[in-house]
């Protein structure tokens, strides 16, 4: 029996590619599977390749797998893309329709079944995706009756006659491979799963259920990929909660919306992307200045302009920290797990009330959209903080405002929310004075930027840094962010097994940027390897200029794939 193996379905964008994945995948989830998910997909509604790809281990993994064990083809193109990935001995389930055929010098057993004709037999080759992903189910030797029951809580809403057709496409492609293969394959016979109950969810819907849970009621958004399925999470769940989402005209309208509703008392966030987030850099501003609360996820994708709108990257960095004009106190945070999500969403909250300033939840298109295992969330883990705000002021004398904006020494004033008795204050864009009034006095001035600015120079979070450092002294300390934790993590384990010892950083506050703590990890190791996915190692910059260390080099991948385990591995290898 094998402890893990790879699997993937591919086809034409709009053919059930998606969906053919999401039955597969559900199924090993109910088996108690650890699973995790990439996806492969045009810029496009319908038409050009697409495929997902899932990594099947009866133990946690956080990153794709560098070789294929089975290929699901709805076509040959699919074949042809992506065969090179089978390991020797590997499947190919593919429509007999099409006559399939693989490449010159792939080692691998080609199963043609009659996927299409199974389904129009049925009734309509809508069917095909169950008959496609029932036949490789067969392979596996796994349970049918647990792959029919995921094909009835899918379909079940559609009616029974439905559910029926679909189950009896899928046993009839099993039936099909099991006799041309004659039976299940032994050497993909899957170990037991420990049957513990898992999430299987996306970063998207973990930043959803993790503002819903922080008390966040109001969503104003822009569709935009890789966002958009955070405003449909919440379009189902915040009405149940009393809250609402809008559909905005632009980001602009969706940033100024959210920045209204924290002024009034409503916890409120927005999602983009790249194009969103440089349409919202001047309302970002507003919020700095107005040292009102706002968290705004942005979920990174190739850039610049349109760029790769359904690829990786993590080129926005330098954005989220220098974008606005001007100087406005910022927190960036950066979660690297679909836990971290849910956890992260409900502290950008607090943070952003507790020093009264816009906080960035900073993902990327695989965190956000790549669907993976999940403990359990512990729900006795959520505080809400609210920070300073003052209720039950006595009325003020006439003439006189409130001090919103008063001199303190962390830079943190008090907040009131619009009808507090004696919170009376004016609120504008321009520079003003302790109560808001405008004011152009060069002193006050100096006073105000102080005080605002003061507030990062007093913002510690205990975790600003995870790390696995068992080494004082490594030969190299492996530093990224997002996306890439699981991905090092793996390289690592291959690196010690060849006796190079490694520690590994993944930097949760990107700003204000954790100096001390990264420069005590430097510390510790000969080298330091920066991954992250853009063409400018925007990261190692900002360890370079905060820290200033000669040992660190640069690990950049800026295709539009994530990195797998044995690019790193093979890059620190061939470190001098």
């Amino acid at each position: 029996m094998i402890e893990q193996l790879s699997w993937k379905v591919g086809g034409q964008q709009g053919e059930g590619v998606e969906s053919t994945d999401r039955i597969f995948s559900t199924a090993l989830n109910r088996l108690g599977y650890y699973l995790y998910g990439y996806r492969h997909f045009s810029s496009r509604i319908k038409g050009g390749h697409t495929n997902n790809k899932i990594r099947i281990s009866t133990k946690p993994k956080r990153a794709i797998s560098d070789d294929l064990d089975i290929l699901v083809a709805f076509d040959q193109e699919t074949i042809d893309l992506n065969a090179h990935e089978l390991r020797p001995g590997g499947v190919v389930v593919a429509d007999a329709k099409f006559n399939p055929t693989l490449p010159e010098g792939i080692d691998a057993r080609l199963f043609p079944v009659p996927i299409t004709a199974i389904a129009e037999d049925l009734g309509t080759a809508l069917f095909k995706n169950m008959a496609a992903s029932g036949a490789s189910w067969a392979l596996l030797g796994l349970p049918l009756e647990v792959f029919n029951k995921a094909v009835e809580e899918e379909f079940g809403r559609k009616g029974p006659a439905v559910v029926e057709k679909n189950v009896e496409a899928v046993k009839r492609a099993a039936d099909y491979v099991i006799e041309l293969a004659g039976g299940p394959l032994e050497e993909f016979k899957l170990a037991e799963a420990d049957g513990k109950q898992k999430l299987f969810i996306i970063g998207n819907d973990a930043i959803g259920l993790g503002a819903v849970a922080a008390g966040c009621r109001f969503m104003p958004a822009y569709p935009i990929t890789p966002a958009s399925e955070i405003m449909e999470y919440l379009i189902k769940r915040l009405p149940k909660f009393g809250g609402t989402v809008i559909q905005t005209e632009d980001e602009i309208a969706a940033v100024t919306m959210a920045i209204g509703a924290n002024y009034g008392g409503v916890r409120a966030l927005t999602a983009s992307a790249g194009p969103g987030l440089s349409l919202m850099m001047e309302a970002i501003g507003l919020a700095g200045m107005t040292e009102t609360p706002v968290v705004i996820v942005n979920t990174q994708r190739g850039g610049p302009s349109t760029g790769l709108p359904t690829k990786q990257e993590q080129s926005d960095l330098n954005a989220m920290v220098y974008g606005t004009h001007g100087e406005i106190p910022k927190i960036v945070l950066a979660p690297s797990t679909v836990e971290d999500c849910f956890y992260d969403t409900i502290e950008a909250f607090n943070l952003a009330e507790k020093f009264q300033c816009p906080v960035i939840l900073m993902t990327d298109l695989q965190l956000s959209l790549g669907k993976q295992s999940s403990e359990l969330l512990d729900y006795n883990k959520i505080v809400i903080d609210r920070g300073n705000l003052v209720t039950g002021t006595e009325k003020l004398e006439d003439g006189k405002l409130f001090k919103r904006y008063e001199f303190t020494e962390d830079g943190i004033s008090p907040r009131v929310l619009p009808g507090e008795l004696g919170g009376l204050h004016h609120v504008t864009g321009v520079e003003h004075d302790e109560t808001g009034r405008p004011s152009e006095s060069p002193i006050n001035r100096q006073k105000m930027m102080d005080k605002r600015l003061a507030k990062q120079k007093s913002l510690k979070l205990p975790n600003a840094i995870v790390t696995d450092a068992p080494h004082d002294n490594a030969d190299v300390l492996i530093i990224g962010m997002g996306s890439t934790g699981g991905t090092i993590d793996e390289a690592r384990t291959r690196l010690e097994k060849d006796g190079i010892t490694t520690n590994h950083v993944t930097v949760r506050l990107i700003h204000p940027f954790p100096a001390d703590e990264v420069a005590a990890q430097i510390a510790k190791a000969k080298k330091v390897l920066v991954v992250e996915n853009n063409a400018t190692a925007q990261l190692a910059d900002q360890i370079k200029l905060h820290v200033g260390h000669d040992k660190v080099s640069s690990m950049l991948k800026y295709d539009g794939t994530p990195f797998l385990p044995s690019e790193v591995y093979s890059h620190c290898k061939g470190l001098k």
